[in-house]
Order: structure tokens, then sequence, then C-alpha cells
């Protein structure tokens, strides 16, 4: 059995982008985070330590968007996917990087991109 812990809209600054304006401007990220894990033995003990704590798995993530930048998306999420499936009680992620300020001549909303990754992968 697989539960989900979701965590959405995790704001973030980061200098992320293939341009040189990005670089050094820097921009807002958000990040939605669902994971896959059995919430039994946490339920069972009512103990913090029988599940994964979302406090310090937010930090984790929030400080690893933050340090050094990359020119795509699609590294950063897969560099949060690592953060998430350090712990073991996670069987899967499931990462969307949003980067609302992309640099894109048109009106848009947002720019998000999704992966999910296996423990087992």
């Amino acid at each position: 059995m697989t539960d989900e812990l979701a965590i959405l809209g995790v704001e973030c600054f980061g200098h992320h982008g293939v341009f040189d304006f990005e670089r050094r401007e820097g921009q807002v990220f958000l990040i939605d985070l669902v994971l896959g894990l059995d919430t039994s033995p946490a339920a069972a003990s009512d103990d913090l330590s029988d599940t994964v704590d979302y406090g310090s798995l937010v930090a984790q993530v929030k400080a690893s968007v933050e340090r050094d930048p990359v020119d795509l998306i699609e590294t950063l999420a897969q560099r949060i996917a690592d953060v998430c499936l350090l712990d073991n009680r996670v069987q899967w992620v499931r990462v969307t990087v949003h980067k609302p300020d992309a640099p894109i001549d048109a009106t848009f909303r947002d720019v998000a991109l999704t992966i999910t990754r296996r423990a087992d992968a």
C-alpha cells in the first residue's frame, strides 16, 4: 500500500536558466512535491520519527533550489527528486518545478515541468 503526501507551492528563489540575466538577477521557482510512502507506521505510533518530516524535507528542497545554478528546470527537478528519495521510506516522488517568470515573449501564466522518480530506479 502506498499513501501520498503532497507539499504544494514551496517558494524558492534561484538563479537557474540559460540566459545570463536569469543567472544574474534570479527569479522565483515554485515547487510541488508528492511523495509515495506507507504512512501506517506513523498512524499507529503517532510518532514523527515513523514518517517523513516534511518540515525538514522542505528545508532541504529549498536549499537544493537556492544553491548552485543549473541551466535547465529538468536538471533542477532531478536534483529535487534525489533529495526526496534520500529517505528510504519514500517509494516514489513526483516533483513539479514551476517557473512563472520564464523569459517567454508572450503572455502566459506558468511554465511547469513534472517528473516522477522511483526509489528502485
